[in-house]
């Protein structure tokens, strides 16, 4: 049964564009389909981790509206992060599924016990992953992993309830 879900941002959370204002300022776009399903995964007792390369006070600010209690910034090491998460959550690899669309992502996936990439992920990356989804980064892929997730995991009654 996954317990964690490790999510990339760039590319998987996001559509990978990144868009700076003349004053310098970032701006990123995310899929709310995406949000509920992982503030609804947060609310039937799983967990989720942000492990991303760069930092945003974007990506500070959407982790802390969908209750994500792990958020891991700038980070080059991703399989080190991971394997430290997964140690002080006393969980096994095998109870994390990850999603991930690029090299940098490319150790993170091999280890945990289920891994995925938007469809637009990158050829190398798709020939790693367990499930290569139908969506796109961004346009509701983490959904999709959710939606998989929760099936997989016999939780569709629980997901269901926090809404209906």
């Amino acid at each position: 049964m996954i317990k964690l879900i490790v999510l990339d941002v760039d590319g998987c959370l996001t559509d990978g564009k990144i868009t700076y204002t003349n004053d310098a300022n970032e701006g990123k776009s995310f899929n709310i389909k995406d949000g509920l399903g992982i503030s609804t995964w947060v609310k039937i007792g799983n967990q989720v981790a942000i492990i991303t390369g760069r930092n945003s006070k974007i990506v500070e600010r959407r982790a802390k509206e969908l209750g994500v209690e792990h958020l891991f910034q700038g980070i080059k090491d991703k399989d080190r992060v991971l394997k430290e998460l997964i140690s002080s959550l006393h969980l096994s690899l095998e109870e994390v599924a990850a999603i991930g669309d690029d090299l940098n992502d490319f150790h993170m996936l091999n280890l945990v016990g289920k891994s995925f990439t938007p469809r637009n992920g990158s050829k190398e990356i798709k020939t790693i992953v367990d499930v290569v989804l139908s969506k796109n980064g961004g346009d509701g892929a983490v959904r999709e992993m959710i939606d998989f997730l929760v099936d997989e995991n016999g939780q569709r009654e629980e997901f269901m309830a926090v809404w209906i």
